[in-house]
């Protein structure tokens, strides 16, 4: 007598259709796993990476100002883009160099508060140069001394 062959099963139909969610499932364990290992200092995660000042402060149409020592220059991207600086420079030339950088600009505030010594504000509606490809850039000025002003300028899109 010879034995019946044995049929084919129904599991090589079935297996695929179980294979596509394990291997779904798969995928987004490792993105949610390397997502995590991201750090805030990586701009893809949004978070603040360092980068030149001279970069910060062209992205809001000026330069370095004579005698200024750059510290913490940064830029955020996200759905905006957002560069900040902070500068010390001499006291004494915090006004001209404002006037020179942004000379069709309003004057600077100075009412205080957490405007701090000075406060300027300018968009390309009142004086950003159209070089500029920030839509806003803000400056605050604290005296640090009788010689030193600390500048922090910030420009970005909205």
């Amino acid at each position: 007598m010879v034995a019946a062959e044995r049929g084919r099963t129904r599991w090589g139909l079935i297996l695929p259709f179980l294979a596509v969610p394990v291997l779904v499932l798969g995928f987004l364990v490792v993105g949610m796993f390397l997502w995590a290992l991201t750090g805030e200092d990586d701009p893809r995660a949004g978070g603040a990476a360092k980068v030149p000042c001279a970069g910060a402060l062209a992205f809001g149409g000026a330069e370095r100002p004579a005698g200024a020592e750059p510290h913490d220059c940064t830029v955020q991207r996200g759905i905006d883009t957002a560069y900040t600086a902070v500068l010390l420079m001499p006291r004494e030339n915090v006004r001209y160099w404002l006037g020179h950088t942004y000379p069709g600009a309003p004057e600077p505030r100075t009412d205080g508060g957490s405007c701090g010594a000075l406060c300027l504000e300018v968009t390309h509606e009142n004086g950003l140069p159209g070089t500029a490809e920030a839509h806003v850039v803000q400056v605050k000025v604290e005296y640090v001394n009788a010689e030193t002003a600390r500048l922090r300028f910030s420009a970005f899109t909205m």
